[in-house]
């Protein structure tokens, strides 16, 4: 039998060690961005206490894919350029990881990244109350800036899809962020205090990576790919 010790990363997460690495689950997660101040502003909240993964940690709106999630109605789908990055190296349908991070948003802060429209009763599973308010997802609006898979010997892995969106043009209305029980404390900051809150790594990459996008306008690297090989820590640019 195996013997379980557990550590702690450099997240301060629980590590398994002496057991086999769990396979990721595909994930996706929404940096929506916020122009309408003097700096540059981004949506942030805080993960549970009580969340086996990332606890009390400061990340964005995001979690596991659903595979109905690609059977939800779309009001214009990704540009051709974000699909074809999203498909290297990947057999998730591209467009559900897109809606997944829509999805997960609105669960998560009550925000909608979608447009107005009559919409039929019947919803893919997770979609009902968007469909309750006829509104519908718009995947147009949506940049591919990351992907991280978490390191081996975590509890629960993931294959996480990073996204950006202007908040100004995606989101359907200026409604507040509100509070739930996965994520609190929402609150729009600069990048320079986001950075100041307790970040996962992976999370205070991605910031790096918002922050050189959006200090260098039409300049659109291709989206860092963050991950574990057999030699060790690795991250390439699709």
């Amino acid at each position: 039998m195996l013997n379980t010790v557990f550590d702690k990363d450099e997240d301060g997460v629980a590590v398994m060690k002496g057991v086999p690495s769990l396979r990721p689950r595909d994930a996706a997660t929404l940096i929506l961005v916020r122009r309408d101040a003097s700096q540059p502003r981004v949506l942030m909240g805080r993960r549970a206490g009580t969340n086996a993964f990332m606890p009390d940690k400061y990340v964005f709106p995001g979690g596991r894919v659903d595979p109905k999630d690609s059977k939800a109605i779309a009001w214009e789908e990704l540009r051709p350029e974000v699909e074809a990055k999203l498909r290297i190296q990947s057999r998730r349908n591209p467009r559900a990881l897109a809606l997944t991070a829509i999805r997960e948003t609105f669960e998560e802060t009550g925000l909608i990244v979608g447009r107005s429209a009559e919409m039929p009763d019947l919803a893919p599973p997770g979609w009902e109350d968007f469909h309750k308010l006829d509104v519908v997802a718009d995947l147009s609006s949506l940049v591919f800036i990351g992907r991280a898979v978490t390191p081996p010997s975590r509890p629960r892995r993931f294959d996480a899809r990073f996204f950006m969106a202007e908040a100004e043009h995606a989101l359907i209305d200026e409604r507040p962020p509100v509070d739930g029980a996965e994520l609190s404390d929402l609150q729009w900051v600069t990048l320079a205090d986001a950075m100041k809150l307790d970040l996962p790594s992976v999370t205070r990459f991605m910031l790096g990576e918002i922050g050189e996008r959006l200090a260098k306008p039409g300049h659109e690297p291709g989206p860092p790919f963050l991950r574990w090989s057999r030699s060790g820590h690795a991250t390439d640019r699709l």
